[in-house]
């Protein structure tokens, strides 16, 4: 069986997946992403990645607003609606899209949606599973494709595949290789479903659902007193967005790399206990931080060798202070 594909998606993540699919030979009949958006410190209206691969490979794009038709956007949601039912897909892939997909738009492909969701459901349901995998200290986690219902992250599951979370991971790295997986896995489902003609999906637990809200830049301010562990795990977390930082002397810096080291002195929570050319040492309610690589306002992320020369830093500089 030949399968017609829709796809919807937005960032780096969902490009890789419409990739896998498109160079395993599937017809991508269409392509939902979200709209073009002001980026940079020129604010340029900037295209996503789905939307720059998909119109250098000549398909179908769409970008609405919304897809439900009761809104504001009503009539740019009903004419993308009228485009799907006339192409007619017979499954629909989406992939970190960022528009809620109303029941009229699961219930319109033959096969119904897959998603592609980069955590092992249950646990991680939501907006951010790759980042608070990271934060929680989970030493796995992995891609699920999962049959989309009404719910959030919800659905039968359809295949799980595991993927290691290693002591260095940050965001960054792991959602490169989460995204190769996903790319995989999703093409062996397809693949599956053209010789099947079905795909067999199992339940969700209901055991271990954990969810997994959308990174704030509040949530970023480092609270020293906490552990220099759960504070470590949070800078990879944060990397590369929304970026841990702290204030030192009424500036905001952003911490990119730092480990968990022993402390075994007595410091305020925040105090630089120790500075060499390639780091500096804070103390935290447990243990202590040794930060590698920083960012000031305006300036380049650099390793800590290069920083110290355009940003001092002492032993007894207290950060969060003002």
């Amino acid at each position: 069986m030949t399968l017609s594909v829709a796809f919807a998606g937005t960032p780096e993540f969902a490009e890789i997946a419409l990739s896998a699919i498109n160079r395993a030979g599937f017809s991508v009949v269409y392509v939902l992403t979200q709209p073009d958006r002001p980026a940079g410190r020129g604010m340029r209206l900037q295209v996503s990645s789905v939307k720059r691969y998909a119109e250098s490979h000549g398909m179908l794009v769409a970008q609405p607003r919304s897809l439900r038709c009761d809104g504001k956007y009503s009539v740019e949601a009903t004419a993308v609606l009228g485009q799907l039912r006339a192409l007619a897909p017979d499954i629909m892939v989406v992939a970190a899209y960022g528009l809620l997909l109303p029941q009229v738009v699961l219930d319109l492909p033959r096969y119904g949606c897959l998603n592609i969701h980069g955590s092992l459901l249950s646990r991680w349901r939501g907006a951010a599973p790759i980042q608070r995998a990271i934060e929680a200290g989970d030493l796995q986690t992995g891609i699920t494709i999962m049959q989309m219902d009404a719910g959030l992250d919800t659905g039968a599951i359809i295949s799980s595949g595991i993927e290691e979370i290693y002591d260095d991971d940050t965001t960054a790295t792991l959602h490169k290789r989460l995204a190769n997986l996903g790319g995989r896995m999703v093409v062996e489902a397809l693949q599956k479903l053209a010789n099947n003609g079905y795909l067999p999906a199992t339940p969700q637990s209901t055991d271990g659902v954990m969810y997994a809200p959308k990174l704030t830049r509040a949530e970023a301010m480092l609270d020293w007193s906490r552990s220099s562990d759960v504070l470590a795990r949070q800078i990879r977390a944060f990397d590369p967005f929304p970026v841990a930082f702290s204030i030192l002397r009424g500036v905001p810096l952003k911490l990119w790399r730092a480990t968990s080291v022993v402390f075994e002195g007595r410091a305020l929570p925040g105090t630089v206990v120790a500075v060499n050319d390639d780091s500096m040492t804070i103390a935290c309610g447990d243990g202590a931080l040794c930060v590698t690589e920083c960012q000031k306002p305006g300036g380049k992320r650099l390793p800590a060798r290069s920083f110290f020369t355009g940003f001092s830093v002492k032993i007894g500089d207290v950060f969060g202070a003002c």
